[in-house]
């Protein structure tokens, strides 16, 4: 009896022991049958794998010469740095299980994990690639710009988005159905857009302004036409854009509204053209007229950035011969203008006085004449005057 029971137990945990074992022994059948296979799979996994940290380096170097991602070798530096390493396995099990003959299901695992690790990846280089470029449009001074003050939403938002992209194809891929989500993020969005239409327009117009550039932070700029109001940019925001007047006060006004305007970037101008006319009176002859440019050169040609364009009689005034004096000056600054045209106006008084050049004024002149038709002014000379009433009568004394 107790014989028989010993051999039982014996028989079952052998029994035990060779089911036990099976699996061991499947395995070790499978690595054996596919050892060339897995030999090169893990090769080519780790060739790729050393490669991607080779470049993960490379762009941590890169991104090290320029933190701020204000050039492209930045930017990409940026994206190269942000590989993760659970891309590097994911992308290394795909590719030992392509090299070798696996279940479906384990085959099905890997192309899963490859799929997720794929997606947060793009998603992941995406979002740096677009941070990258806005960071490089802010410039040298991030809370003066738009982008700059909006970063931490401009962050956010594209965040959101490169991964609700990426978690759309993951779904997708999964076998779920996309179609019903990506219809409410759409009605969710069209919501949110009607909500803050005012909002989201100026922010909008605010980064078209930055990325466009039509004009920038300390650039002077006149909005609104040739009658339209002028001052210097002081800041960008995400709604509105402030500019001090040169008269001193600061102008606020909405991004959306200044674009629908046309702009004079002012800084952007090689030269400014001036015109300054002026009249002299009818008794100067023609030869000085003719000889005024060489004339007007002596005031200004000491002045390194004035030219001039052209000097000559426009038209017969009422009371003079119109002049126009046209000069380009590269200078950008309004103070300088001012100068410099203050200058070649009080040089050219000064020249005129010293060569005998009358400037013209409103004149009349007015002719009498006697009774008889005789013109009697004006005279060259004083001429007596005489009474031309009859003597008064004394009365007789008494």
């Amino acid at each position: 009896m107790t014989s028989t029971l010993l051999n039982d137990a014996v028989g079952q945990t052998g029994k035990v022991a060779e089911r036990g074992s099976a699996p061991v022994k499947t395995i070790a059948t499978w690595v054996a049958d596919n050892m060339d296979g897995l030999a090169i799979g893990a090769l080519v996994a780790l060739g790729i794998v050393a490669v991607m940290l080779l470049i993960r380096l490379a762009g941590s170097k890169m991104l090290a010469g320029d933190p701020e991602c204000r050039r492209w070798r930045g930017i990409i530096g940026s994206v190269l740095a942000k590989t993760s390493m659970f891309f590097m396995v994911a992308a290394a099990i795909s590719i030992v299980v392509s090299y070798a003959e696996v279940h479906a299901k384990l085959a099905r695992l890997a192309e899963i994990l490859f799929i997720v690790a794929a997606a947060i990846q793009a998603a992941i280089w995406a979002r740096e690639i677009v941070l990258g470029v806005i960071r490089s449009r802010i410039g040298d001074d991030p809370g003066a710009s738009t982008l700059g003050n909006a970063m931490g939403i401009v962050r956010v938002l594209v965040s959101v988005a490169a991964f609700a992209i990426a978690a759309i194809v993951i779904l997708d891929n999964l076998g779920v159905n996309v179609t019903a989500l990506v219809a409410g993020l759409g009605v969710g969005g069209i919501a949110i857009g009607l909500a803050a239409q005012g909002i989201f327009s100026d922010l909008f117009a605010g980064l078209s302004i930055v990325f466009d550039r039509p004009f920038r932070r300390g650039q002077t700029i006149r909005y609104g036409g040739a009658s339209g109001s002028v001052g210097t940019v002081e800041r960008i925001g995400m709604k509105t854009t402030r500019i001090r007047s040169v008269s001193g006060e600061q102008l606020v006004i909405a991004n959306t509204k200044l674009l629908e305007q046309e702009v004079t970037n002012v800084n952007e101008s090689r030269v400014r053209r001036i015109w300054l006319p002026f009249g002299v009176i009818y008794q100067t002859g023609p030869e000085v007229i003719e000889n005024l440019p060489n004339l007007l050169e002596q005031v200004i040609g000491p002045m390194k950035t004035v030219k001039i364009v052209r000097c000559c009689a426009t038209a017969f005034g009422a009371s003079s011969i119109d002049i126009e004096l046209v000069y380009d000056d590269r200078s950008t600054d309004a103070d300088t203008l001012a100068k410099h045209k203050s200058l070649i106006i009080t040089g050219i008084m000064k020249l005129f006085a010293r060569e005998g050049i009358e400037f013209a004024y409103p004149t009349q002149t007015t002719f009498t004449a006697a009774p008889d038709g005789t013109m009697i002014m004006p005279y060259p000379s004083v001429q007596p005057v005489t009474s031309v009433e009859p003597p008064r009568e004394e009365p007789p004394l008494t």
